[in-house]
């Protein structure tokens, strides 16, 4: 039987077999396909704490290669309304976001997979029927070679929205699927100034009524979404030269060639269940989003990175099965953030009924003109870490509040519940200059501002890898003080996935054994 059966080979998949495997937990990856497709560019925003996850997986290239753009432009017909980057609190060496293809995502995904002898992939297994009882579960498999049983301890089911084991599990899957479609097309051109930036269209005259928007990518690829009306003929389209004339009305009499084409609709859909038993739902299989602010993608890879810990841990028997129903908790409210975020947007983008119309027009005339109507124009909020405040695993620092959802582009306060913000630091024991996120995902770490040596009691009180550091002995620059705010007289207990756990003033031994057994569900 193996320890961790993950069905599903996108992305999503690939980042959580990859992140057991770091824990040591051999995967066995299954797909339908018989082979990897690169088809277009598909979900190409890449978040940096996202690319920091990849990082830790051994996949840096997906950063490196990726075109790194940090300022998003909005304009409402021929006229810039607001331009606005993202906000670092530390120093982190990772660009803040990156436009790179789905197709090469895997690839490189892929490479590092073949590399690793902890996870084996195999194609051409389509499961076609889930069981479990309280000590594993079965895959029945269509294969080439007939029905295969494949049996796991645990499975991650990360097979898109067309998951058809949802039903199997008895899991809902509830909704709205919206009527207005968007065409795609993936160029390739010299567009001269937009290379680093993302520009959001409302009404512009060669799109009259509706959005278009632009994002560059490697390769002086472009990808251009239009919003188009209800029964667009792409095909038609293409036949009469009017694509062509299209894509020239947005970048002009210049040569380009279409890497790309596509045409497709939204739905906004959320599982009511991420756990069943010892089958955990990542990905589009439990939550589907409206593309506008790159936050499908980036939330599946979450999803992975928070139940490849958790299975780790429990298979490692440093923490209790009942922590995985923390993974439900915690990414099922990442999701109803992230729908209500989306959904916000789509009203904005696809006003329905005369009064929504007449208000965002009123909205978008206004904000030529108005700073405070900029505030309600909506294109978009990018995708960002959701904030385990209210998570079972943390404790509340009532001097420390979660002050809610920040504004657009910032990040909020360091809390305990938020993940904690990269910084250059000094590792004593590698002895070498590295940054905080390098070393958080190694097991719980603690950081002390008092000097107290808190390794005994946290040691008796959990069995799974800890380490102990001293803030002013790594952190010889003062930038991640800076960024934590850090006081003197504390001790940071950080999750693996880097989210805060708790801050602790003057904390006594009992107090941190009881906050670290709870920050693993103990």
């Amino acid at each position: 039987m193996h320890a961790v059966v993950v069905v599903g080979n996108g992305p999503v998949g690939q980042t959580a077999a990859l992140l057991l495997a770091r824990w040591g937990i051999t995967v066995v990856v299954l797909d339908q396909r018989t082979a990897r497709e690169a088809v277009g560019s598909k979900s190409i925003c890449q978040q940096r704490d996202v690319l920091d996850v990849w990082a830790a997986a051994g996949v840096p290239e997906i950063a490196a290669e990726g075109l790194t753009w940090t300022t998003a432009r909005t304009f409402y017909r021929d006229r810039e309304l607001f331009a606005w980057s993202f906000v670092d609190p530390g120093s982190s060496p990772l660009p803040p976001f990156v436009n790179i293809s789905q197709s090469r995502t895997e690839q490189l995904l892929d490479q590092r997979i073949a590399a690793e002898p902890l996870i084996e992939v195999r194609w051409a297994y389509d499961v076609i029927r889930i069981d479990q009882d309280s000590d594993a579960v079965t895959l029945t498999c269509a294969t080439d070679a007939g029905e295969v049983a494949v049996q796991a301890s645990y499975v991650i089911t990360a097979t898109g929205g067309h998951c058809v084991l949802r039903d199997q599990l008895g899991v809902r899957f509830e909704g709205e699927s919206f009527d207005d479609r968007f065409l795609i097309c993936d160029i390739r051109a010299d567009l001269p100034g937009w290379e680093r930036e993302r520009r959001f269209y409302f009404d512009p005259e060669w799109n009259p009524g509706r959005q278009v928007l632009i994002h560059p990518c490697p390769d002086s690829t472009y990808r251009i979404d239009w919003q188009v009306p209800a029964g667009y003929d792409l095909a038609e389209e293409e036949r009469t030269g009017a694509l062509d004339a299209r894509t020239r009305k947005v970048i002009g009499d210049r040569q380009y060639e279409i890497v790309w084409r596509s045409v497709y609709r939204f739905q906004a859909r959320l599982v009511d269940r991420m756990r069943v038993g010892r089958v955990l739902l990542a990905g589009d299989c439990a939550h589907l989003l409206a593309p506008f602010g790159a936050r499908g993608l980036n939330s599946g890879v979450l999803d992975a990175e928070n139940a490849a810990w958790k299975l780790a841990f429990v298979l490692r028997g440093w923490a209790p099965e009942t922590l995985l129903d923390s993974y439900h908790d915690e990414r099922h409210a990442a999701a109803v953030e992230n729908l209500d975020v989306t959904s916000a947007t789509m009203r904005f983008l696809v006003p329905h009924g005369e009064a929504a119309v007449r208000e965002r027009h009123q909205v978008l005339e206004a904000a030529m003109t108005d700073p405070d109507a900029r505030s309600r124009v909506d294109s978009g909020r990018l995708a960002e870490p959701f904030w385990y405040v209210d998570s079972p695993l943390t404790t509340a620092d009532p001097t420390r509040p979660f002050g809610g959802r920040p504004a657009r582009g910032q990040s909020p306060a360091v809390c305990p519940g938020v993940l904690v913000p990269d910084a250059p630091i000094h590792d004593p024991d590698r002895r070498t200059v590295t940054r905080l996120r390098e070393i958080v995902r190694d097991g719980v770490l603690a950081i002390t501002t008092s000097g107290q040596d808190v390794s005994p009691a946290l040691k008796n009180a959990i069995d799974a890898p800890s380490r102990v550091v001293r803030l002013e002995t790594i952190d010889d620059s003062g930038a991640l003080s800076a960024a934590l705010g850090a006081r003197t007289g504390e001790v940071w207990l950080i999750r693996p996935d880097g989210h805060v756990a708790a801050v602790l003033a003057d904390p006594d031994p009992a107090t941190i054994a009881a906050v670290g057994r709870r920050m693993l569900g103990l």
